[in-house]
């Protein structure tokens, strides 16, 4: 059962390229749509006070909180560690004492992942949590992980991810019964390594086995052949990257051709329509918000260039998950697999350099 705020979020108000400015206004912009919740700010009280004077709906909502340090983006996850002052690591306080529900930052995502993984830790079962994010498909938005945080995964993780995805795609898109896929070089079922097929055939006799589609190859992502991408965070990380180029070198072109002439700057002007729809549908502000999962809370990690919009698109990530249980549902899923109980435990060592 869902829900209903009042609950409260801890916002990292110092993280991100235009900080502290594009989160107090995403903050405004979130409580409008989310009127009954509350937000506990961390950051500089000296930049933020004027800011929350002249954005007068952040300020309704906030509470505010000083922070002395700020983690820089370049920072090293280790070095983030010690700065118990930062503002990133208050927030992250918060969400371990109870006192706030989730958390969501635009910050060093390395320094993120190391935080959360040391203070909120990991869901009892889960050995490693996942970072997963929306696509755009021609289906309809697509559920992958994991996206950088683990580069290197074995068949157990796999198959906590598949559960965790699933989760996913239920709390976020809706789904009833989304359907599956382990990125592989191949669909057929010897394709690929021992821990894939070890994965498949654990995900085949559990709970979510009729929602198992099987393995799926690269450009079944965009195609939208399953809702829920599973695989490992190096390849969920290069197939991100991969998806970001080719929008953008798409959009470069879709400029360039239709600005080399005036019949084709006529040609723009009527097909303007459909382009402007076109863009709406792949802005990426609409699939900002990034969630480890996996954790003992919500954490959300925001893209670092951001503006107000797609922070506050961030925000309602992190309140779907807090309103629908989603850690609640995870447990619940894992207990379903007994299978996971006799597969041997992740040896990969935890690398707190993920992919950025």
């Amino acid at each position: 059962m869902a829900v209903s705020p009042p609950f409260t979020l801890a916002v990292d108000a110092m993280g991100g390229d235009h900080a502290p400015e594009m989160v107090v206004r995403g903050v405004a912009l979130a409580a409008e749509r989310h009127p009954h919740a509350r937000f506990l700010l961390v950051g500089d009280e000296e930049k933020l006070r004027p800011l929350l004077r002249r954005v007068k709906r952040a300020a309704a909502a906030c509470t505010l909180r000083h922070a002395s340090e700020t983690i820089s983006s370049d920072l090293k996850p280790t070095a983030a560690l010690r700065m118990r002052a930062s503002s990133m690591r208050i927030a992250i306080d918060a969400v371990a004492t109870g006192e706030a529900a989730g958390v969501v930052s635009a910050g060093n995502t390395g320094a993120l992942l190391a935080l959360a993984k040391i203070v909120i830790k990991t869901l009892p079962g889960i050995s490693r949590p996942a970072m997963a994010a929306l696509g755009p498909s021609a289906r309809g938005d697509v559920v992958m992980l994991d996206l950088g945080a683990n580069v290197a995964c074995d068949a157990r993780n796999l198959v906590e991810f598949a559960v965790m995805g699933d989760v996913f795609a239920r709390t976020v898109l809706g789904l009833t019964a989304p359907s599956i896929g382990l990125l592989n070089v191949g669909s057929e079922e010897l394709k690929g390594d021992e821990r894939l097929r070890q994965a498949a055939e654990v995900l085949r006799e559990s709970h979510i086995g009729p929602q198992f589609h099987g393995f799926v190859e690269g450009h079944d992502i965009a195609a939208g052949t399953t809702d829920v991408i599973v695989t490992d965070g190096f390849t969920g990380n290069v197939a991100l990257k991969t998806g970001e180029g080719a929008l953008r070198l798409v959009g470069a072109l879709l400029r360039q051709v239709f600005s080399t002439s005036l019949a084709s700057r006529i040609a723009y002007l009527l097909a303007r329509p459909g382009l402007d729809r076109l863009r709406e549908w792949l802005d990426p502000r609409r699939y900002n918000g990034a969630v480890l999962i996996g954790l003992n809370g919500v954490v959300v990690k925001s893209h670092g260039g951001t503006d107000a919009q797609g922070f506050a698109h961030a925000i309602d990530v992190a309140m779907d998950m807090v309103v629908h249980h989603f850690n609640d549902r995870i447990r619940e899923g894992l207990s379903r697999i007994g299978t996971l109980k006799v597969m041997a435990p992740a040896s990969v060592p935890v690398d707190l350099r993920p992919a950025s």
